[in-house]
């Protein structure tokens, strides 16, 4: 999918496939990729669709997070562009990437015959060599690409333990990873962080102003006002499993004691990561 821009020298490519938004930043001394796609055959895609814009070469990759859609194509990136080519992410996202990447392998071996990983693409992105990031930090970054910097900011745990987002100041722009999602609910999986997630959308809030061009790690740009919607719901599901739990309400119970602002099928793992969470003090014995 080509590239188009969203703000000055600011390019995304929104592909079909798992509905991810590859970013692109351009500066005078060359690009940042931002997440690099699902597998060395779908990096490929992405660096021909890189060249035939013309704005100059990579010098710099960025992931938003460890998961493998948008950490798969590292290595791709660096067989294209060089094997210095840097490769930035938080501390935790890079020390996590080859543990989740394999975890995610092994589950679609197991689950072949299931509609999630019967797509023919599936069998390039387990054969794929999993590249973490070498160029790590714990809260904030900066890439200097001359007449610009793109900064990186952990603001937090949320879908993951280590997410990062992308500002691009001059341009207004911020990638916000999976941290923000248009095409579906938050992914809330079994490694995410639903109670601390309200609070890191807090500190995302206080980069994006209202003009600000904020792309999701999946779906299509979306603006500040929506980033408050989801972070009020975000909110009101950490809410109520600090209810539930004070309640005494079980835990294999809770999501069917509750109003959610999302589809209750798609919180089991936010329910069961929320519990977890809390300490003792914050919960009662189960109701009899």
């Amino acid at each position: 999918m080509p590239f188009s821009e969203v703000a000055d020298r600011v390019w995304i490519a929104h592909h079909e496939f798992i509905d991810i938004n590859i970013g692109l930043v351009g500066g005078e001394r060359g690009l940042v990729v931002v997440d690099t796609y699902a597998s060395d055959d779908l990096a490929r895609a992405v660096v021909a669709d890189v060249r035939s814009l013309g704005a100059g070469d990579v010098v710099a990759v960025v992931n938003t997070h460890e998961h493998f859609d948008h950490t798969f194509g590292n290595g791709e990136l660096r067989r294209s562009y060089g094997a210095d080519l840097p490769i930035h992410a938080t501390e935790e996202a890079a020390a996590r990437t080859v543990a989740s990447g394999e975890a995610w392998k092994a589950k679609s071996e197991q689950s072949e015959q299931s509609e999630q990983y019967d797509d023919p693409r599936v069998p390039g992105i387990r054969a794929t060599e999993i590249v973490p990031a070498d160029h790590t930090f714990s809260s904030a970054a900066a890439i200097d690409l001359g007449d610009r910097v793109v900064e990186l900011v952990h603001p937090g745990r949320g879908h993951t333990g280590g997410d990062l987002v992308v500002r691009v100041p001059d341009a207004d722009v911020v990638l916000a990873g999976d941290l923000v999602e248009e095409s579906g609910p938050p992914a809330y999986g079994a490694d995410s962080f639903p109670l601390d997630w309200p609070l890191t959308l807090d500190l995302v809030l206080g980069l994006v102003t209202p003009a600000s061009v904020v792309v999701p790690g999946h779906g299509g740009v979306v603006d500040r006002a929506f980033v408050q919607e989801q972070r009020a719901d975000i909110g009101v599901v950490a809410e109520t499993i600090r209810d539930l739990a004070s309640r005494g309400v079980r835990v294999e119970d809770a999501l069917a004691e509750a109003d959610w602002p999302f589809p209750p099928e798609r919180l089991e793992d936010a329910v069961r990561r929320g519990y977890e969470q809390l300490p003792r003090s914050q919960k009662r014995l189960p109701l009899l």
